[in-house]
């Protein structure tokens, strides 16, 4: 059933994909005149790069929103004190340099000379103490509980010198600089104001290479080169646009047809992966995804029946075949996730309690439960609208598991904002989604299991309304631990219990590639990939 979804799906997908592709060569045509594409023999310097936001964010102002979308746009113009290699160690941004007090408790952040926002206000340590003791204190999803639990104060020094006091060691702190969990925001546009409808939002102001310049909406955004970057000479391209093209067989037709330069395997339907990446001029990258290790997960509705019983979970787990969505819907660009910790994320532990495919044990643990699954009906929130085709599928697929051990189950079909919004507001039976690690348990894996996580507006926290104190318990201690072998003690206990719980459905890891034309040089140079702020890539001849 799933593989004749596909193939229906495709063949709809095709045919608006030639409807798509006539108005996007005309679109890139007239985005693309002020500054020549890679086809019109761009130099090293100049150019203009075109890519694919997918979905259309619904905001591209960074410290408000998280969507990996938004990310991906709003990272070329907002920036944070750091970022990070390969292999995950911190490299100089926004701090040209930082120390650490032999107790652990003190950093402090030595900022950049001569930047300025993009309005041609300079950027400061008052700044950054703005950022994050006030806006992001109150209103980032992951970063604001980090915050609130571990840092005593932040103070500026002088205008280019910050210094954080903790109130217990936190390991993983120098790992929250990504320019999404720390992104440093204009203190002049956004103190004593209402940070969620500031006008700011809709145009953003930061330091980073690119400048917004316009949005369209249901067509494109558009970025222009800074040209007061404080990277003297960088960035080199003049534009990115970022195309909205809600069709995933039409993304695949630009990115053959070269309206689009830069693709993630994401961003196509994974039957279109292995022919993209194979054709002439294209390069891949399965590097750029070590900071994030993303995961993909069922999230259940703890608040309410049938969700509310722990053996009715457990049931959930052992009817869904997970092989069989790794091989055949995502088509081996993933593997089984064996619980909350990705196994490229430190403090990983495989061994944890298993969930093998075993519909007759789903229906014998929801006889033991008591529960009469038929008679609660659930909604599966939609997830293609905001993660593509392969999500439908999956969607699907998970119906017809589910009802075949005894559930009731209709999609919901919602689009991407939908499925925000009831994700955010706890009102949903079922859903899917995924969220990155961020190099340490503490700061991507804790924030969706702590019951001090359980607020609404994002859809990346405690959704599901888990609540174990012992976890809670566990998952405190280990951000606070020092020693690595104490940390792993802890944190194996904790994957231990959630696992058994099944606080989280544990789906699959991705395993992301990136396709690019040949002559687009320096996309992929650090460990957070495309969120990189793209000052270094440029296209030659």
């Amino acid at each position: 059933m799933a593989a004749h979804m596909a193939v229906q799906l495709m063949s709809n997908g095709r045919r608006a994909a030639s409807r798509w592709m006539r108005r996007a060569v005309c679109a890139a045509a007239l985005i693309g005149a002020t500054g020549a594409g890679p086809m019109a023999g761009a130099q090293t310097q100049g150019g203009t790069l075109h890519a694919v936001a997918q979905p259309e964010p619904p905001v591209v102002m960074i410290a408000v929103n998280q969507q990996t979308s938004t990310t991906y746009v709003a990272s070329k113009m907002f920036e944070s004190l750091l970022t990070y290699s390969f292999d995950l160690k911190p490299v100089p941004s926004l701090a040209k340099s930082w120390k650490i007090s032999d107790d652990g408790l003190v950093y402090t952040f030595y900022l950049q000379p001569g930047v300025k926002w993009h309005d041609g206000k300079p950027f400061t340590a008052d700044d950054v103490v703005f950022s994050v003791d006030k806006f992001l204190r109150k209103v980032h999803p992951r970063s604001r509980g980090v915050i609130n639990t571990f840092i005593e104060s932040i103070t500026a020094i002088d205008d280019l010198t910050v210094e954080f006091k903790l109130k217990q060691p936190f390991s993983p702190f120098l790992a929250m600089f990504t320019n999404d969990s720390m992104p440093i925001v204009p203190k002049h546009l956004y103190d004593g104001t209402d940070y969620l409808s500031n006008p700011a939002n809709q145009a953003p102001v930061g330091t980073g290479p690119f400048k917004f310049q316009e949005w369209k909406k249901g067509s494109h955004i558009v970025l222009v080169r800074n040209p007061d970057y404080w990277r003297k000479g960088q960035p080199y391209l003049d534009k990115i646009v970022f195309h909205v093209i809600p069709d995933a067989a039409s993304r695949a037709v630009a990115f053959e047809n070269n309206v689009v330069q830069v693709m993630r395997s994401l961003d196509v339907d994974n039957v279109d992966v292995k022919r993209l990446g194979a054709m002439p001029g294209v390069d891949s990258s399965s590097q750029g995804w070590e900071m994030l290790s993303p995961q993909a997960f069922m999230v259940m509705n703890q608040r309410k029946p049938p969700f509310d019983n722990v053996k009715v979970r457990q049931a959930v787990m052992h009817a869904i075949n997970r092989d069989f969505i790794v091989k055949n819907i995502f088509f081996g660009l993933a593997r089984v996730a064996t619980g909350p910790v990705s196994s490229t994320t430190p403090f990983y532990d495989k061994d944890v309690p298993a969930f093998d495919y075993n519909p007759e044990k789903a229906k014998a643990l929801i006889e033991e439960s008591g529960v009469d699954v038929a008679a609660t009906p659930i909604k599966l929130l939609a997830s293609g609208s905001t993660y593509g085709s392969a999500w439908d599928r999956l969607d699907e697929y998970l119906r017809q598991s589910l009802e075949q051990v005894g559930f009731e189950v209709e999609i919901d079909p919602v689009d991407n904002a939908g499925w925000v919004q009831h994700l955010s507001n706890f009102d949903f039976d079922l859903a899917l989604n995924w969220t990155a690690q961020y190099g340490d348990p503490g700061l991507g894996v804790s924030r969706l299991f702590l019951s001090s996580n359980i607020v609404k507006g994002s859809p990346f926290v405690n959704n599901e309304g888990y609540r174990n104190p012992r976890v809670d318990e566990l998952l405190n201690q280990a951000a606070a631990e020092v020693s690595p072998a104490a940390r792993q003690k802890l944190y194996s206990e904790a994957q231990k219990i959630l696992v058994s719980d099944v606080a989280l459905g544990y789906l699959f890891e991705f395993r992301n590639l990136t396709f690019y034309r040949s002559n687009i040089k320096n996309l992929v140079t650090t460990g957070i990939g495309l969120n990189e702020s793209f000052a270094d890539v440029s296209i030659e001849k």
